[in-house]
């Protein structure tokens, strides 16, 4: 049996061993593990198959961890982790305590930033440059960005920061738009050839530097030969955006090509200066089910490999699913409704809106900031805009909220997707801070659905509405319980499902499921219990707190979202505002990063578990009793 390459990466730089031949089998292999071990545990695919090559050029190109390559979004690191020596790794991959599925720098040398969320390794790989100049140090740093996040705005202020630059930074833009493909070919190479030769990079800057010493004229001279320059390359160069605003471009050039790749990484190592190396990619490369459902295996579950389909068949809907129903319907009822995505059209639900209604759909790329105060424009136009994001992504735009929203006191409904803990993604995607952001902001209205009808409802409450509302869902299957109770929504009413004495459970959004467990095991060992749906996290129903006080000894506040500036840290504040005697008891998450794994065992680790919650009522509770019984002796 012929020796697996990949068995000898053992650690970074381990691949400059390789000859040709052996290089282009481990491309092979690498492929061949991907697939394997995603399909085992689940993962990003689609974007790790399609930078195999470009991943291997980069470590055969550059000394790790000396040099620095910094990747966008970084959930195409998979082939990085293999060739920085961490095989092993993948059994564990975004799995608890085990390795994540992005750049963490605690986890190696090699990882040189922690990324999760899009358009920022133009912006990190600009600092390292800078730093690297005005240390002294010697080393090449490299941003990886894709062309779906150069779509970012943030990325653009980069570039436009970027072309000052005197020193070397490469920037790589990993294009998977198969359309570009054609533009690969000799005259591309020929050019690039020419630009970047020592020889002609040499007489450019001497040149420039002679004509620049002629009195009064000399500067003009210099920018007049630029313009002429330009205006030629115009006619023959791709990519000259980035040439005026400063940025050598190189490409596009094949990136599949190993040998193609490693010639211009040597190219760009020359330019004094920002460089452009645009690379074309194919999203899936290797994997014909991957390159035939490109979203699909963006984040891919446990899959056959042979066919590509799930091996886990979802037999309830999922809050997604419910939101997209009733978008579709609201499309047909409501002609002012209209939906905007940054760039996830699938993920959030709004696929049906856009092919029944595609006048009335937005996606405006990876631009958050600009979804929101577009959204606003819209809102104030007259329209009733839909902003359908993840919860992780929408805090990238909290100033646009609260400045060009929520200022104006416009009508924008914000459906706040995989809000709370969503598990193996980690820290930078868990939704976990959207109760406190959203619910600091004035005039913004803040809700939660207990299960798949209420969010229906909800959804029906904030396109009524008038003024920004925030509807927040939580990722994974929609709890269908307590259908019975369906109280219409009324602003800022909570909801009493179960009313009895002592104890009083006050559960926003996804912890009203676990409420009820808790509710059940509290009455099974004889305390009495009430249960509340709080509904509204802004404004909360004070008049509720009221009541509860006259009758309850214990209050105990239920939400997914950490502790500070969150539901129970506002309802404690009103508690000692009132010099109510209500004792109270938090259980949120606690404030801290939570890391990957599986949602279950994260809730277990952070508390919120209905077995943890039952424990700390219980000695809560009694600690309550003796506390009063000191008191009346």
């Amino acid at each position: 049996m012929r020796k697996m390459i990949l068995d000898r990466i053992q650690k970074e730089n381990d691949i400059k061993e390789l000859n040709t031949e052996e290089v282009e089998q481990l491309a092979g292999e690498i492929r061949a593990f991907l697939i394997e071990k995603i399909s085992e545990n689940g993962g990003h695919l689609g974007s790790n198959l399609g930078v195999v090559e470009l991943t291997m050029a980069l470590h055969l190109s550059f000394n790790l961890p000396q040099d620095k390559i910094i990747w966008d979004v970084g959930h195409q690191s998979y082939t990085h982790k293999l060739l920085t020596g961490r095989k092993d790794g993948f059994d564990t991959l975004r799995k608890f305590g085990g390795m994540s599925g992005f750049p963490k720098r605690k986890e190696s040398p090699c990882d040189a930033f922690d990324t999760g969320h899009s358009s920022t390794s133009v912006s990190a790989g600009l600092g390292y440059a800078k730093a690297r100049d005005l240390k002294g140090e010697n080393y090449h740093v490299v941003s990886v960005i894709g062309d779906g996040s150069l779509t970012g705005g943030m990325a653009w202020e980069a570039l436009n920061n970027a072309s000052r630059l005197d020193t070397n930074f490469i920037i790589v833009l990993n294009d998977n738009n198969m359309s570009i493909s054609e533009n690969v070919g000799g005259l591309s190479n020929y050019l690039n050839t020419v630009r970047t030769r020592e020889g002609y990079m040499n007489l450019n800057e001497g040149v420039k530097n002679t004509l620049s010493k002629i009195p009064v004229y000399g500067e003009q001279i210099v920018e007049r030969v630029r313009r002429t320059k330009n205006g030629i390359k115009q006619f023959f160069v791709p990519g000259m955006l980035f040439e005026e605003m400063g940025l050598t471009y190189l490409g596009p050039v094949d990136g599949h090509n190993i040998d193609q790749l490693v010639k211009t990484f040597e190219k760009a190592k020359r330019v004094k200066g920002a460089v452009l190396f645009h690379v074309c990619t194919q999203k899936g490369q290797g994997y014909e089910p991957a390159m035939r459902h490109p979203a699909r295996f963006h984040g891919a579950e446990p899959f056959e490999i042979e066919t590509g389909l799930p091996k886990k068949k979802r037999l309830k809907a999922n809050y997604t699913d419910v939101f997209s129903t009733v978008m579709r319907k609201m499309g047909d009822r409501e002609p002012d409704v209209v939906a905007i995505t940054a760039a996830m059209p699938d993920g959030t639900g709004l696929k049906r809106f856009r092919n029944m209604f595609p006048d009335r759909f937005f996606d405006v790329g990876i631009a958050e900031q600009h979804a929101v105060t577009f959204a606003a424009g819209l809102a104030a136009a007259g329209l009733k805009p839909i902003v359908a994001v993840y919860s992780s992504f929408l805090q990238r735009a909290y100033d646009q909220i609260l400045h060009d929203v929520c200022i104006q006191n416009l009508h924008v409904v914000f459906a706040v997707d995989r809000a709370g803990l969503v598990g193996s993604d980690g820290e930078t995607h868990q939704g976990i801070f959207d109760l406190s952001y959203l619910s600091s902001i004035p005039n913004m209205c803040v809700m939660a659905p207990k299960n798949k009808w209420e969010l229906s409802d909800m959804m029906k409450f904030a396109v009524a509405y008038d003024g920004p509302v925030a509807l927040r869902y939580p990722r994974g299957e929609a709890y269908d319980g307590l259908e019975r109770f369906r109280a219409p929504v009324e602003y800022g009413k909570a909801e009493v499902i179960y009313d009895e004495t002592e104890i009083a459970l006050l559960a926003v959004g996804s912890m009203v499921k676990t409420a009820v467990e808790v509710r059940e095991r509290l009455r099974e060992t004889g305390y009495s219990c009430t249960l509340i749906n709080a509904r509204f996290v802004k404004p909360f129903d004070k008049k509720q707190l009221l009541e509860l006080a006259k009758d309850h000894k214990l209050l105990v506040t239920m939400e997914e979202n950490v502790k500070s500036g969150g539901f129970g840290e506002n309802v404690l504040e009103y508690l000692n505002e009132t010099q109510s005697r209500l004792r109270m008891l938090n259980i949120s998450l606690p404030d801290a990063y939570v890391e990957h794994g599986n949602v279950d065992l994260l809730r277990a680790e952070a508390g919120i578990d209905a077995e943890t919650i039952v424990k700390r009522i219980v000695a809560e509770y009694i600690g309550l009793q003796e506390c009063l019984t000191g008191a009346d002796r």
